[in-house]
């Protein structure tokens, strides 16, 4: 006697193709707004972090009478011979560690598990890493650029120190002045289409991050400091690496992504950061503590 129960009709190839054709076009219009999701959520996080070493600027200033981090002590005779060229970064003694390892030991976020005795070492803290480029954590060549030519620039000339100390009840406006923000190093300098890839142990100018724990400030004179400080040196500036914003911790602990233009930055025809121009200049204001659009401390004579 035949089975009254019918066998399950298979897909016909046709009907098959059009099932995967289906899945296909879904996929499509899903993936952006996954990728624009993931992109972010790494911006969430990453400004997290940011907050998070923010903080560490004030524990600074209370534990130094109120002298503001510098963004690096200078180069006292003697190198790494000289103890007194060794800081405090929470694990141990760091030879001239850079303005963010200094701030990190007071939110629990040691830097470096164990000091070296060298000019750079990556860190070793998940904190110190941006989501978007996790790979730039070598120390000169960080991802986070800090405002030191207002905020603390320890570097040296003649014996004299270019603008340090710089007290924090100097600064006038916390919520409006920029502490640190995502940067592009010297980079900066360069149009896009002549930048070259992150270099972690890298000394080209181009190269992005290169130099990119400092953050020079929107507009910068002719004899202003730039970049590395060296002769030659191209300018650094915000890296919009968040969906085309970056972001910034204010000295009032507070975050925000913004645009580069919306913090005083302007660019030429070719996207190159420009130092100042005839009209639509780039300004100081999220930068000088006052809220004025005052010049850069410029280095001694």
């Amino acid at each position: 006697m035949r089975s009254s129960a019918r066998s399950p009709r298979a897909f016909t190839l046709i009907e098959l193709l059009v099932v995967i054709s289906i899945i296909a076009l879904i996929v499509a219009i899903l993936l952006p707004s996954l990728s624009g999701a993931r992109r972010q959520g790494q911006s969430i996080q990453c400004l997290a972090r940011l907050s998070q070493l923010g903080m560490g600027w004030h524990m600074y200033a209370d534990d130094y009478d109120d002298v503001a981090v510098p963004g690096r002590y200078g180069n006292l005779a003697g190198g790494a011979s000289n103890p007194a060229n060794f800081y405090d970064v929470g694990s141990g003694l760091k030879f001239r560690p850079r303005w963010i390892a200094l701030m990190g030991k007071y939110v629990g976020a040691v830097a470096f598990e164990n000091p070296l005795p060298a000019d750079r070492q990556d860190y070793d803290h998940k904190v110190y890493q941006c989501p978007s480029v996790p790979d730039w954590m070598d120390e000169r060549n960080h991802a986070y650029g800090y405002n030191h030519q207002f905020l603390g620039n320890a570097r040296m000339t003649n014996g004299r120190f270019h603008n340090f100390p710089v007290n924090r009840s100097k600064i006038t406006s916390f919520a409006s002045t920029v502490m640190a923000a995502d940067t592009l190093g010297t980079a900066a300098g360069f149009a896009p289409e002549n930048r070259k890839p992150y270099n972690n142990n890298g000394t080209d100018f181009a190269e992005l991050a290169n130099h990119g724990w400092t953050l020079d400030p929107p507009r910068l004179k002719p004899e202003s400091e730039h970049g590395s400080g060296d002769p030659g040196s191209p300018r650094t500036a915000v890296d919009p690496r968040h969906m085309n914003k970056s972001n910034v911790i204010f000295c009032d602990g507070h975050g925000e992504t913004a645009t580069p233009r919306r913090l005083g930055y302007r660019t030429d025809a070719a996207g190159a950061y420009v130092d100042d121009a005839a009209e639509d200049r780039p300004h100081n204001r999220e930068f000088s503590g006052t809220g004025r659009d005052t010049d850069p401390p410029l280095p001694p004579t």
